[in-house]
């Protein structure tokens, strides 16, 4: 069971989890997808995810930025596997300047983005991983909004994946969904 995390203000509507799904479900396995819509509050995101990981058995937490700094504490909480599209490494200080009223991507709907949030960021960061070998690094060097130098770092001793180019939405996506589903174990739908 895979489990996706989208990133800040993003969603389960975009590309990365649209595509994933739609290849999961080709595959036969849309039953072994999950992509919900996090809440604001990453207290109540993580919440969320533990509940998900507890009742469906997810094996593979797959996050972008935002959702790859939540990946990372629930894969080293949860011993499960975890892959990472241009994390954001430290959210706690890469989030604190978008304190204030934001806006959900997909829906338009209003949240603020507070301290406590900030906060409860901080209250989540891993910062040595046991088991580096259970994640899989994956960042554009053309990250505009994160440097991926700070995730190769932080991902030592993981699989890495750092390709020229790019952006923040990791423009080759498509080309690693098949050994994305690989490394969850799920090769055998391929």
């Amino acid at each position: 069971m895979i489990l996706y995390l989208h990133g800040f203000t993003s969603g389960p509507q975009s590309h990365k989890a649209q595509a994933l799904g739609q290849r999961m479900r080709e595959l036969g396995l849309g039953d072994k997808f999950l992509a919900p819509q996090l809440p604001a509050a990453p207290a109540d995101a993580i919440a969320l995810a533990e509940d998900l990981i507890r009742r469906h058995g997810v094996t593979t937490v797959i996050g972008s930025s935002l959702g790859g700094y939540y990946a990372t504490y629930l894969a080293e909480t949860f011993d499960l596997r975890g892959v990472l599209v241009n994390p954001a490494v430290v959210a706690h200080l890469s989030l604190q300047q978008y304190v204030g009223p934001q806006r959900w991507l997909y829906t338009g709907e209003r949240f603020d983005f507070t301290l406590e949030h900030v906060e409860q960021l901080r209250a989540i960061e891993i910062p040595l991983l046991a088991q580096p070998e259970r994640f899989w690094l994956l960042v554009e060097q053309g990250d505009e909004t994160l440097d991926y130098r700070h995730a190769v770092c932080r991902y030592l001793g993981a699989r890495q994946t750092v390709l020229a180019g790019g952006d923040h939405s990791f423009t080759r996506w498509n080309a690693v969904l098949d050994p994305i589903i690989e490394f969850a174990g799920l090769a055998d739908s391929l």
